[in-house]
């Protein structure tokens, strides 16, 4: 086996999400400049919609297939670990088939409900075969991530990512110009935004069938070790019973965290119906398309930008999942604390500069990526920066929900996250009429806020584990030292005629060698220590 220890195979993790999400931004950045606001919001009413069926039947599937993986091998039951992959596929197709029909069948209700016509189905109804693509996918990057293989993990979502911008942007790039000549082909469809947006959601679909035959095709030139160890192996009822009871838990925690962006759709398009708002209405969009504008700019913008950095530091969680399941496994306390210091640092010392970054250039970062689409990008600006607390709490509490599932305890995000959905809810209610897309940013840093809290209380409290705090503080303080400088440097650069890009890159430029600079200053004895 090509094992990784926890550094490279977070590293490689963490560059293929990276390449994913900047496929990613090759994606939406140009798709949301196609679609524009509304059209956006069809797209986002898909994947609002999408995204909590696909979380249940996918998302808990490869951490659930990783921890068993992890934890025959660490008791060497090596023949085991083939039939947990067996047992994975059998199950979960099953249950990819089952959620993937759900949505295409109720394709029409669904959009209905959300964006109060129809024509959001047909988007709906191209991205419901993701889902059982998914499923097969997910359990064959679990069988590698359990063997501390992270390679396959990552080919896999490079390659997806190339095909979803290359094959989404080609199909909703020619609907959107050829939109005359192809509605006609799909009677009851009045918008061709809508219709561009079902196929770009299209090349979603396709991009997830690529990972499977990437998978395919690996496995026809690449074989299974032949390894020897205990030869005890557990039934498949033992296994799909083991595997439901991890992956279930997080498969609902994942829904809940994805009924944010359902919550998202229904206030913000409701509050803003019912209250009104007190944006001008920019060129080209009505009163009435008011509430899908800010919505789909939020959502298709806003939202976009927030999600980029924790992807990437969610691949610390999953690194770190062999490791701390194998150190649990065998009582290796000292390990253990060594792992869950790692993970987390990791986490904040890639959250913390990015989310100062942002917050400080929200509006040139903005105005920069969406160069095209001048209104919505103004619009997000102040809920972006009032996101980024938000963004640091995500990406450390999604760290210690991996590090729960770890060590058994794949019920407590579910837990948790209720509580912090039922935050979510109560701000979009309280604050949205009053003030708009900035009720819902500040409502979701808030929302992260409890569960972060929870999250790191519970772990600590569980394993008896003691958190080094001081390389952490370090990262804070650097942190805060990154902003002063960007902002200091940004305010200069401010002048009438400047590149948009340059004003950008030399403040990031700057502000990243300040804070590496001062984390090294800081930290440096304890991060040898760790090292």
């Amino acid at each position: 086996m090509k094992k990784q220890n926890f550094f490279k195979g977070s590293v490689i993790l963490m560059l293929s999400a990276v390449a994913a999400k900047l496929l990613g931004a090759l994606f939406k950045i140009p798709l949301t400049n196609i679609l524009g606001g509304v059209g956006m919001s069809y797209f986002s009413c898909a994947y609002s919609v999408f995204m909590p069926v696909y979380a249940l039947t996918v998302t808990g599937l490869s951490s659930a297939v990783a921890r068993l993986t992890a934890q025959s091998i660490a008791l060497g039951m090596y023949e085991n670990v083939r039939r947990i992959r067996r047992t994975a596929h059998l199950l979960f197709s099953a249950a990819g088939l089952a959620g993937g029909g759900a949505v295409a069948l109720l394709a029409g209700k669904i959009s209905e409900y959300s964006v109060g016509d129809d024509q959001a189905a047909l988007a709906v109804m191209m991205i419901a075969p993701s889902v059982l693509f998914g499923c097969v996918t997910a359990v064959e990057r679990g069988y590698y991530e359990g063997m501390r293989d992270m390679y396959p993990t990552a080919a896999s979502q490079v390659f997806e990512g190339i095909v979803k911008a290359g094959a989404g942007l080609c199909l909703s790039g020619y609907v959107s110009a050829h939109g005359r000549e192809i509605i006609v082909y799909f009677p009851g469809m009045t918008d061709i935004r809508a219709l561009a947006a079902a196929a770009g959601i299209l090349g979603v679909s396709l991009s997830s069938l690529g990972a499977v035959i990437f998978f395919g095709i690996m496995g026809i030139f690449r074989r299974s070790p032949k390894l020897k160890g205990e030869s005890h192996i557990q039934s498949h009822r033992e296994i799909a019973a083991e595997l439901v009871r991890t992956a279930l838990p997080v498969g609902i925690s994942a829904v809940v965290t994805n009924l944010t962006a359902l919550i998202d759709m229904w206030t913000m398009i409701g509050c803003i119906s019912k209250f009104g708002t007190n944006i001008k209405p920019p060129a080209g969009i009505s009163p009435e398309d008011m509430p899908q504008f800010i919505y789909g700019s939020f959502a298709g913008i806003a939202l976009t930008v927030f999600n980029l950095v924790p992807s990437v530091t969610n691949m610390l969680g999953k690194g770190a999942l062999p490791y701390i399941t194998s150190a649990w496994e065998k009582k290796d306390m000292e390990l253990l604390k060594h792992s869950t210091s790692q993970a987390l640092f990791g986490s904040a010392f890639i959250a913390v500069p990015s989310a100062v970054g942002i917050g400080v250039l929200s509006k040139e970062i903005l105005l920069f990526l969406f160069s095209r689409q001048t209104d919505e990008a103004l619009l997000c600006a102040e809920p972006l920066r009032l996101l980024m607390p938000g963004m640091v709490l995500l990406c450390i509490s999604s760290t210690v929900f991996s590090m729960l599932q770890a060590v058994g305890r794949a019920d407590v995000p579910l837990k948790i996250m209720l509580m912090g959905t039922a935050v979510k809810l109560a701000g979009n209610i309280a604050m949205i009429p009053f003030i708009g897309a900035e009720g819902a940013a500040l409502s979701t840093s808030v929302s992260y806020g409890v569960i972060a809290v929870l999250s790191l209380w519970i772990y600590f409290k569980y394993t008896g584990t003691a958190p080094d705090i001081t390389p952490l503080l370090a990262v804070v303080y650097s942190g805060a030292m990154c902003g002063g400088a960007v902002w200091l440097v940004s305010d200069i650069l401010q002048r009438p005629g400047a590149s948009g890009f340059i004003s950008l890159l030399i403040p990031v430029c700057i502000g990243g060698a300040v804070y590496l600079l001062s984390v090294w200053l800081s930290a440096r004895k304890e991060l040898s220590a760790n090292s």
